[in-house]
Order: C-alpha cells, then structure tokens, then sequence
C-alpha cells in the first residue's frame, strides 16, 4: 500500500491532522501552577489541641503502666494517671505560655514546655510515693501504739466483784 492509500478510521487521526506533541491532555491544567507568592509560615508554638491531647495520652500511658519511671516509684490507677496528666499539662502549658517573649521564641518556649511536664510528672510521683510511705508508717505506728498497754487507760479493777 502506498502512503495515499492509506484510509484512517473515523476515531483516530493521521499524523497530519495530529495535534503537537507538546500540548497537555484535556483534563490537566492549561498552565501548571504557580508557587504561591507568600510564604507559608510555620509556628511550632502554641501546640495544636490535637499535641496537647496526645501529650495527656502519653502521660497517661507512662504514669499507668510500667515503665523506667514507675520501677522507682510504682504505677498510679487509670483514673489518678488521666487526672495527674490533665494537671501537669495544663500547668505546663500556662506556665511555658507565660515565658513567651515573643512568637519567634517557638522553639525556646517549646523546650520549656517540655521540661516543665518532666519536672511536674517527677514531682507528681515522688510527692504520691512520699504521702504513700507516710500513710504507711502513719498506720504501722497506731498498730504499734495500740499494742502497746497506755498505762492510763481504765484497766479492769481486781477489786470489784460482781455478785451471782
């Protein structure tokens, strides 16, 4: 078959009547986009509700399970984890969000955030550990003392008798 022989069929096109190369499919945009001309700014600090919540979780999770931290000074119950986590980082929080000096600081206030929940959940522990341990020797010296005789307690007398 010879080139002017050539038949083409009604869906397709010849390589004359071909659009160029070059062009983009219908569906893609005519131009590509442009980089937006502000710049996207980032702010490390406050944290979003979503961090301080997975922060409260993770506070949780370390107070109530055993860990490095409650080898030392035992495991606190669900229930006292969740509401010691709410108030260390909450305390926390206000405490880092009153160090800002400025908004550039993120960084600055982000690491005084973070040593202010190690520093309160430490104290947390050690102050449940030492209120524990004086609630322990507190009831060991009333069994102690109440084995002991008070020599000014009523004793029963020798000298009364009581008639049949």
């Amino acid at each position: 078959m010879s080139d002017s022989e050539i038949t083409v069929a009604p869906n397709q096109s010849s390589a004359m009547d071909a659009e160029p190369q070059n062009q983009q499919p219908e569906d893609a945009p005519a131009h590509k986009p442009q980089k937006p001309s502000h710049a996207t700014s980032f702010s490390i600090w406050p944290p979003t509700q979503r961090t301080r919540e997975a922060v409260v979780n993770r506070l949780i999770e370390t107070l109530s399970t055993p860990s490095p931290l409650s080898k030392r000074y035992g495991t606190l119950s669900a229930d006292e984890a969740s509401a010691a986590s709410r108030l260390i980082e909450d305390e926390a929080f206000a405490a880092a969000g009153g160090s800002a000096a400025s908004e550039e600081d993120g960084i600055q206030i982000l690491q005084v955030y973070s040593k202010e929940i190690s520093k309160r959940m430490l104290d947390t522990v050690k102050s449940r550990t030492a209120s524990a341990s004086a609630a322990q020797n507190g009831a060991s010296e009333s069994e102690n003392a109440s084995s002991v005789e008070d020599p000014t307690a009523a004793a029963p007398s020798e000298d009364i008798r009581t008639e049949p």
